[in-house]
């Protein structure tokens, strides 16, 4: 038995380093499967998507890079992509180094007698940069006017013009292939990872590009004996509406005969409760706690940002990539409400509820920076604040701890961290760090993250603390993950399939292109004529070249032929 976790593994680790030939795990067929459509079929896509800026060039990655490749080909137009990036890498930069480089981006693209001007920043605009700058205060806001001046004017005439090109087109052709339907032949499937509330989680590999993802099956008759559909279906849409980097991500939704398909992020490095109670001592040195818990309030940010609430935080639901970055994961319980109003619901784990969640009163944002409060003080102390680990206690009495009890700090704990600990374990919301007006905000300005810069942060350009083994598997043996009962007493019918068609959506935009341009996919494919000129392909007056014949359509055509003679 050992020797089939063994065989697991080996097959598994392969296909995460990309298979160890030139392809990096595309299948030999990749460029057929992503071959680009005649022009002609892609045109009604205009019909289907906002033709706006903000859609296809803020939104969009694919488009964002075909828009940089067509300003590429006039030169005002570069030139205000090249400013932009200049502000972009200025904003990340390290404070100490900040002030040279707003410098150089002052004299390079804002002053009169530069080669590279950008014109249409005011004069007025520039005085206030110098004035700031004369006083040695290069703050990361210093160029929002101007950038925001520059998008403005990106988003007229350079935009109508690209509309108008080959590039457009292009553009055109990557929608009509992303919205090719997806099965279970769009992925080859390895191990399982682990389970769910619904079915086992397997990593997976998408054919086309090699990417790795996991796979997290929800059995259909399992979701229909226990009536998950709703929770199910509202997990799949807000995995689809949020894209954060600190957040997994849904790439794809399909299904099977006998499953609902959530193709997600697949994050090698396991999860915050394997290594704070595996890995030696239990517990982390407090930098290291500090940065995941920054982490995981701006994945918290992102979510509150589009009113949703998570209600599940603890160290089991957050896990580390390939890099040791973290992300929050299983959306289970999360629940999107309308803006200015109040939910209640008492859902979550025993241990990590707030106590407004514990006495079913209402709430809106609250119990996320309870829950941030819990893993922040199981990071450093090795023990969740109201429960030991493995602590046999009736669930009533946690509860009554949560409600009642004070969490006890050790020596392990600087005087930062207590601080930070202790206000986001109020038992009031009221006087509960982040449950303010200005929300993530009131957290990031506290004295526990005086050595984060924000900006790097999110840009995940800050080296994480720890870096997971690239050789190692972090779950469970595949033996001692346990499989689930076969459903009996339930039979599926036509009246199930409005719910399938809600779920069965294929790939998700962002994510896909995305996987595209890291995958080089995009780089690969995305050609044009030598002569700089659009390709065969993109000539509308053109008529799309014939299929190439399959070997068996030969050779039924030659003995066609031969017959008739």
């Amino acid at each position: 038995m050992e020797l089939e976790n063994i065989v697991a593994n080996t097959v598994y680790l392969k296909a995460r380093e990309g298979g160890g030939g030139k392809r990096k795990g595309k299948s030999k067929k990749w460029k057929q499967i992503l071959r680009f459509p005649h022009i002609s079929i892609c045109l009604d896509i205009k019909n289907k998507i906002p033709l706006t800026y903000k859609y296809i060039i803020e939104q969009q990655p694919i488009g964002r890079a075909l828009f940089r490749h067509f300003c590429e080909t006039k030169v005002a137009f570069k030139r205000s992509i090249d400013f932009l990036d200049s502000v972009a890498e200025y904003e990340v930069t390290q404070d100490e180094k900040r002030t040279v480089l707003a410098q150089e981006i002052v004299h390079k693209y804002l002053t009169p007698e530069s080669t590279d001007l950008v014109e249409h920043v005011s004069s007025s605009m520039l005085a206030e940069c110098q004035e700031i700058l004369m006083h040695n205060n290069s703050n990361k806001e210093l160029f929002t006017k101007c950038t925001e001046v520059v998008r403005d004017y990106l988003s007229t005439d350079p935009f109508v013009e690209f509309l108008d090109s080959m590039y457009f087109k292009r553009y055109l052709q990557w929608k009509w292939l992303e919205s090719q339907p997806v099965t279970k032949n769009t992925f080859r499937m390895y191990r399982v990872l682990g389970k769910g509330g619904f079915g086992e989680v397997c990593a997976c590999q998408v054919r086309a590009t090699g990417k790795m993802y996991a796979c997290k099956k929800l059995e259909k008759k399992r979701i229909k004996k226990r009536k998950g559909e709703v929770m199910a279906l509202n997990e799949k849409q807000i995995l689809q509406k949020v894209n954060s980097r600190f957040v997994v991500s849904l790439a794809y939704a399909f299904e099977t005969k006998d499953a609902l398909c959530l193709v997600l992020t697949l994050m090698n490095g396991g999860d915050l409760k394997f290594h704070i109670h595996n890995m030696g001592r239990p517990g982390f040195e407090e930098e290291r706690a500090v940065f995941y818990a920054a982490e995981i309030a701006l994945g918290l940010q992102h979510l509150h940002s589009e009113n949703i609430v998570y209600r599940d935080l603890k160290p089991e639901n957050i896990l580390l990539d390939d890099y040791g970055h973290v992300r929050i994961s299983d959306l289970g319980l999360a629940v999107e409400f309308p803006e200015g109003e109040t939910i209640r619901g008492r859902v979550g784990t025993v241990g990590y509820m707030a106590p407004e969640v514990v006495k079913n009163e209402r709430y809106t944002f609250s119990p996320d920076w309870w829950g941030l409060g819990c893993i922040l003080f199981e990071m450093i102390e090795g023990k969740a604040p109201f429960r030991a680990r493995k602590e046999k206690v009736r669930r009533e009495e946690v509860d009554r701890r949560v409600k009642e009890d004070a969490e006890t700090y050790s020596s392990k704990f600087s005087e930062d961290a207590k601080s930070c600990c202790s206000q986001l374990l109020q038992k009031s919301p009221k006087n509960r760090l982040a449950c303010g007006p200005e929300g993530a905000k009131e957290l990031k300005v506290h004295c526990l993250y005086k050595c984060i810069n924000w900006k790097r942060l999110e840009a995940g350009i800050i080296t994480p603390p720890f870096e997971p083994d690239p050789r190692a598997v972090y779950c469970k043996d595949v033996l001692d993950i346990e499989q689930f009962s076969t459903v009996k007493g339930v039979n599926l019918d036509a009246s199930d399939d409005t719910f399938y068609s809600k779920f069965n959506t294929g790939s998700v935009s962002i994510p896909w292109q995305n996987e595209m341009l890291e995958t080089e996919c995009f780089k690969e494919l995305n050609l044009f004529n030598p002569d700089g000129g659009p390709s065969p392909d993109l000539l509308e007056d053109q008529p799309p070249s014939p299929p190439r014949r399959g070997f068996f359509d030969k050779v039924f055509r030659r003995r066609r032929n031969s017959d008739s003679r």
